[in-house]
């Protein structure tokens, strides 16, 4: 094949990621999505297709094949196939394409396991032990914010000092969440105290002009995945029998807090998920009273009694 041909499909490729940053998808989807559909564009090459418009069924059919004879699993399949379904609607409404051909091809059927967590003890043993270095704090701050608040990871990586700043002074702060949709998280006592530890130490280590709550070594912002692989890697040294993830102990979040308070309603407010609109009017809640659901429920926001 050309480089004519394959700059040709890679510049598709591009105009629909940046399609679908104007549409306000997350960093992380879209990645996903590109990851996918240029992991087809090898393979549609192979086949000696040399434009988008020369796709047909058989051959997204058969690089489904190919990668489930590879051991993928059918939810990994499924994300595929509707990566291939979106980037080929695009690619009509473009008149890039003729047909879309991956809607033709069945979705495989995906179970619907119930999330992973960990339970109240388990939480505990993974929240001790941290060392008084530095980086102790930091990680401490982290992993108890994650647990507290629910917050996704990405939420999480785009806090600023001011938004801790704010979570001591007021209890809670407003993030970013996906679709670029702003919610109030309340943050619990002890997470509170991690982050002020914390935050007497953070200016030390971190650049002059640096806005970021958690930073690395070189005084940067801390990039998520080394949240990802350092909770990992914590949770080994703890002695917890599954890999602990920020979206576990986000699980965790929601299991406890349901199981506690039986409030779905605030629950779902908390975790920033869009859904039930039809009901919204029936659920609204204001910070006030989603502050006392958390204060009730959540085993780590109780406050200390008065002496």
């Amino acid at each position: 094949m050309s480089s004519r041909a394959v700059e040709a499909l890679d510049a598709a490729i591009g105009a629909w990621m940046r399609h679908l940053a104007a549409r306000g998808l997350s960093e992380h989807t879209m990645k996903n999505y590109a990851r996918d559909v240029r992991g087809f564009a090898a393979f549609a090459q192979a086949e000696a297709v040399v434009s988008w418009g020369e796709v047909a069924t058989l051959h997204v059919k058969l690089y489904l094949q190919k990668l489930a004879s590879e051991g993928k699993s059918a939810r990994t399949l499924a994300r595929i196939l509707s990566a291939l379904r979106s980037f080929f609607d695009y690619l009509l409404r473009e008149e890039q394409a003729q047909s879309n051909p991956a809607r033709d091809v069945p979705l495989p059927k995906v179970g619907a396991p119930l999330p992973r967590t960990l339970d109240v003890d388990q939480v505990s043993q993974l929240l001790e032990g941290f060392d008084d270095s530095w980086q102790g704090r930091r990680d401490r701050a982290i992993y108890e914010l994650l647990y507290s608040s629910g917050m996704r990871v990405a939420e999480l990586h785009g806090l600023n000092v001011s938004h801790g700043e704010q979570m001591l002074r007021e209890g809670g702060t407003i993030v970013l969440g996906k679709r670029d949709k702003e919610r109030w998280v309340p943050v619990g006592r002890v997470a509170r105290e991690a982050l002020a530890a914390w935050l007497k130490v953070r200016n030390a280590h971190a650049d002059a002009d640096e806005p970021a709550l958690f930073i690395n070594p070189r005084g940067g912002r801390l990039s998520i995945r080394s949240m990802q692989q350092r909770l990992r890697k914590w949770g080994r040294q703890r002695g917890l029998p599954q890999g602990v993830t920020p979206h576990k102990l986000r699980h965790s979040f929601a299991t406890h807090m349901l199981e506690s308070s039986g409030d779905l309603r605030a629950v779902q407010t908390l975790l920033g998920h869009a859904s039930l609109n039809a009901t919204q009017i029936y659920t609204r809640m204001d910070f006030q009273q989603l502050a006392r659901v958390y204060d009730k429920a959540h085993p780590r926001a109780k406050r200390k009694r008065e002496e």
